[in-house]
């Protein structure tokens, strides 16, 4: 194929790609899936459908958000060359997502995700109604791990046998590295701030940023403008919008997990309170003056009882205080830093980005913040 028409088959493969990118990111994964299915079968039986049900668990459901902000990523540096290696590359970014979603599940101890039974429940479930020996809650938790760590596994697997020219690849390792690095951080900063009672807006603000900021939009981003062979400008742009939407996104979150509709939600109303999780929300209540209102707050944190009546005290009592339009307010300003990060907003010095990556930025921004579930 001579130039000319391989350039236009890349087009042809751009198109059809973002024509449905979250789809065209889940038949990436189907295959990739698919193909290590012979090797845990070699292992045994029972290994392979265990992977069987991490595999449904990593296809059935999910935004694709971090492959879609990858993509973006690689597209506003100037991405335009072997679309398919870059689209298998970014989508073993949904199997770091499988792994800290089953793991999060676990420490969380919740019960549903995406209105389904977690991994480990299922498998607690399932040790039970096989009467096997040992304790169900802790074959359920084993089993968790041991698939969470698959999914972390494969993903490396996926992304440095997606094709990509070593060149390209040997670009995107560091950024690779230092999200998994900084997701765990934040993960293990969770629990000791929850163990340590260290509840300080700022330590809440820190969670949000590593826990979920970082691997959900600054770093995808990072990844796809470094498999482009960004600029640093370009770096520095697409990490500011991508981590001012992260932590926009993760307060949207926040809120969804107190406020959210179960049936839209896929989680109890008020789960994030059960748990006990420390969130902007409940940093802002706890520093709170009116410590009357805010003790409404306190007793329903970490409740694992907590019954709908609770529930509806603890929103009414957040709204009263005031941190709620705290946090909407936040959301607000953070996601119009995001935008000015990435439309240059007057300043002479700031990258043009090859579009339609701006316009595409601006509705993901738009839809990370204004979500309903």
């Amino acid at each position: 194929m001579n130039g000319g028409r391989a350039a236009a088959a890349g087009r042809d493969d751009l198109a059809a790609i973002e024509a449905d990118l979250p789809a065209a990111v889940t038949a990436e994964l189907a295959d990739y899936l698919a193909g290590r299915r012979k090797g845990t079968l070699d292992v045994a039986e029972e290994f392979a459908e265990a992977t069987d049900d991490l595999a449904r668990f990593v296809l059935d459901g999910g935004k694709r958000l971090r492959p879609t902000f990858a993509w973006w990523g690689w597209r506003a540096a100037g991405g335009l060359e072997h679309p398919g290696p870059v689209l298998r590359a970014v989508s073993a970014l949904e199997l770091i997502q499988g792994c800290a979603l089953v793991h999060d599940d676990l420490i969380d101890d919740s019960a549903t995700r995406r209105g389904q039974p977690t991994v480990h429940a299922r498998w607690t479930s399932r040790h039970v109604d096989a009467a096997w020996a040992g304790d169900p809650g802790r074959f359920g938790a084993a089993v968790a791990i041991l698939l969470g760590d698959v999914a972390l596994a494969w993903a490396d697997d996926m992304l440095h046998e997606s094709g990509l020219d070593p060149a390209v690849l040997a670009r995107g390792r560091p950024v690779w590295q230092a999200m998994r690095t900084e997701v765990l951080g934040g993960q293990f900063l969770d629990v000791q701030g929850h163990a340590s009672s260290d509840s300080s807006p700022e330590t809440a603000l820190r969670i949000s940023r590593y826990k979920t900021a970082a691997y959900t939009v600054e770093r995808p981003l990072h990844l796809g403008a470094a498999l482009a062979g960004a600029d640093d400008a370009t770096v520095r742009a697409l990490r500011h919008y991508g981590r001012d939407l992260g932590i926009a996104f993760q307060l949207r979150d926040d809120l969804l997990g107190v406020f959210g509709d179960p049936a839209v939600t896929g989680k109890p109303a008020g789960d994030d309170l059960r748990e006990g999780k420390l969130t902007l929300l409940v940093a802002l209540a706890r520093a709170h003056p009116d410590r009357e209102t805010a003790a409404v707050v306190e007793r329903a944190v970490g409740d694992p009882d907590l019954d709908a009546d609770a529930v509806a005290a603890a929103r009414e009592a957040l709204v009263a205080l005031g941190v709620v339009d705290d946090v909407e307010r936040r959301i607000t300003e953070l996601t119009a830093s995001a935008l000015d990060a990435v439309r240059g907003s007057g300043d002479a010095q700031a990258p043009v980005l090859a579009p339609p990556a701006p316009e595409r930025l601006a509705d993901l921004a738009v839809a990370a913040t204004r979500r309903v579930r």
